[in-house]
């Protein structure tokens, strides 16, 4: 399997040559959704985008975890992740291969 990685530049690129775009329009629009996206993360929405997934945060509370090497408790400080949930359509989409 490649490990090609999909990139900002990878998007503004398809965007220039999908939409018409110019290059600079594209990067600026790639930049400007991208930007929505973090603002409402951040801000603690969720970000739902059809037939793709959903994005939200979660607050993890402090827990004592286990240093594998020694064996000694530490405890880990509550924090807040961002998960991700694929929509059943990408789901299949990824376990077929992007086969039709």
């Amino acid at each position: 399997m490649a490990s090609k990685t999909l990139t900002r530049m990878d998007l503004s690129e398809a965007v220039f040559n999908q939409v018409g775009l110019s290059r600079n329009e594209s990067a600026d629009l790639v930049e400007s959704v991208l930007g929505h996206i973090s603002g409402a993360l951040v801000g603690g929405e969720n970000v739902k985008i059809s037939s793709f997934g959903t994005f939200s945060i979660r607050d993890k509370s402090e827990r004592i975890g286990r240093n594998p090497k020694t064996g000694e408790e530490v405890p880990i400080h509550p924090r807040r992740v961002l998960t991700f949930r694929p929509s059943h359509l990408m789901k299949d989409r990824v376990a077929s291969g992007n086969k039709p």
